[in-house]
């Protein structure tokens, strides 16, 4: 993405939002310097278009007040015609939207593209390790992240820009899940029953959770005895109240591990994959004790390579929007 200066009056007011599958999430800031101010999370469901829960947000905590510009990650393909919202009913018009808010621009992000900016400026208060290596900002980073579906980007420094970073963005959600136990063969096996093609997402992500849950059951021999959705399979199987959710959330950490860890040898990404996500923070202590990162390491000769890579839990909230601003603040930067 071609980034250019602009004035810091040109740009703020700015309105930030990050668009998922489920829900959206809004923020302000007044003026370049200013924080993060007054973040709210809407339904999605809750609003025909984008521009009328951003009306609605304004409304309510900005007095109806016009942005200069409006920055938005959102969760799909970001193309240069209308964008759909891949697990959304919403449609993203460029136009109509700052025709709408009443705004001179907008500059749009795939929503862990937004993460990624932030990946390089995290502290040690923003995250929760699991295992023992720490991030280190030299090298590349990439994060990834089940919620509703299953981000995935990466972020890495630009040679002889000292402090200069580039994103990098794909669709690493949909890549072929793959087996690394004779058991997650036969979840896949099962899930193929179902679906011609099982991508990362259709398992391991808020949409694949029923899915991942019905295939183990299956691979086991038990009943399913009625559906439940994705928070409460993470519950009762974080808690370890329902043995089917217990090993539904093992194998859930397993299979995100195995593509963690193949997302950090594709990148090469030695400054640590990020975990971020609506699911994997809520899991506490058990996704720590999970195989998660015993899987992220097993990859035969480079395994020791991937020991040494960090996996921290984004803990700090919004991080999409912290990029988002991240990002304001670079282009208004005199140079």
């Amino acid at each position: 993405m071609s980034i250019s200066v602009r004035e810091a009056r040109d740009s703020f007011p700015l309105l930030v939002a990050d668009i998922g599958g489920t829900n959206v999430r809004f923020g302000w800031i007044a003026h370049a310097g200013a924080p993060l101010s007054a973040v709210e999370i809407l339904l999605c469901a809750d609003y025909l278009r984008p521009e009328d829960a951003a009306l609605a947000y304004l409304k309510k905590f900005q007095a109806g007040a016009r942005p200069a510009r409006a920055a938005i990650a959102i969760a799909c393909v970001i193309s240069p015609g209308p964008i759909k919202v891949t697990n959304s009913h919403w449609v993203l018009e460029r136009a109509g939207f700052v025709q709408h808010i009443g705004a001179a621009g907008v500059d749009i992000f795939n929503d862990f593209e937004a993460i990624a900016l932030v990946l390089p400026h995290l502290t040690p208060s923003d995250y929760v390790l699991v295992g023992a290596a720490m991030p280190n900002a030299q090298y590349p980073m990439g994060v990834i992240g089940p919620g509703t579906g299953l981000g995935v980007a990466g972020v890495v420094p630009i040679r002889g820009r000292p402090g200069a970073w580039q994103t990098l963005c794909g669709e690493g959600g949909h890549v072929t899940l793959a087996a690394t136990t004779e058991y997650q063969n036969e979840i896949l096996r099962a899930a193929r029953q179902v679906h011609t093609h099982v991508s990362a997402e259709r398992l391991v992500s808020g949409i694949g959770l029923p899915a991942l849950r019905r295939a183990v059951a299956q691979v086991e021999g038990l009943a399913v005895e009625q559906e439940l959705g994705a928070e409460e399979i993470g519950t009762l199987g974080a808690s370890r109240a329902d043995p089917l959710c217990e090993h539904t959330m093992e194998a859930f950490c397993s299979l995100l591990g195995s593509i963690a860890g193949n997302l950090a040898l594709t990148l090469g990404a030695r400054g640590g994959v990020f975990i971020a996500g609506g699911i994997v923070p809520k899991l506490g202590q058990f996704f720590a004790q999970s195989g998660f990162r015993e899987h992220f390491e097993t990859k035969g000769r480079y395994g020791e390579y991937l020991r040494a890579i960090s996996t921290p839990v984004i803990t700090t909230p919004h991080p999409g929007l912290r990029g988002l601003v991240r990002n304001a603040l670079q282009e208004t930067a005199v140079t």
